[in-house]
């Protein structure tokens, strides 16, 4: 057996050896199991506040008209969660980040066509005068009568 035990006692489930099982109305097309030789893996779906509780693992043994419960049992909690579209209040910080986004790039190319970048990536031409002093370009430079 499946048990809730505090605050709403009732059964859930009821697997016996031969493996025909009763899951109770209150929770039809809402569990699913699944069982491996000793070993069973019950899902619960659609859970609802309701369905808050202890939940235990409970035998029958065998010439006994009691149930034996095994370990302490599970806690499950059911809080409500509250559905909010987030749909709309995300579009504003969308559109807010984007906004910021343009107007820094704009920002950035104002600064970029007032700057002259060519000056900053040339090479820097050194303050030198060369003379070419070769023989060719001094025999036209003499003065003749």
């Amino acid at each position: 057996y499946l048990l809730k035990t505090h605050m709403q006692p009732e059964r859930v489930l009821y697997v016996s050896s031969q493996n025909a099982s009763t899951i109770f109305p209150a929770f039809a097309n809402r569990l699913e199991y699944s069982k491996e030789e000793k070993k069973i893996v019950i899902t619960l779906h659609n859970l609802q506040k309701s369905d808050s509780d202890i939940y235990v693992c409970a035998g029958v043994l065998k010439n006994a008209s009691f149930l034996s419960v095994n370990r302490s049992g599970t806690m499950m909690l059911i809080k409500e969660v509250e559905q909010t579209d987030c749909s709309n209040s995300s579009w504003g910080i969308y559109s807010l980040i984007i906004v910021v986004m343009l107007l820094f790039s704009e920002l950035i190319c104002c600064i970029l066509c007032r700057v002259n970048m060519k000056k900053y990536f040339q090479k820097r031409k050194t303050n030198a005068v060369y003379e070419d002093m070769s023989y060719s370009s001094r025999r036209n430079t003499l003065a003749r009568n």
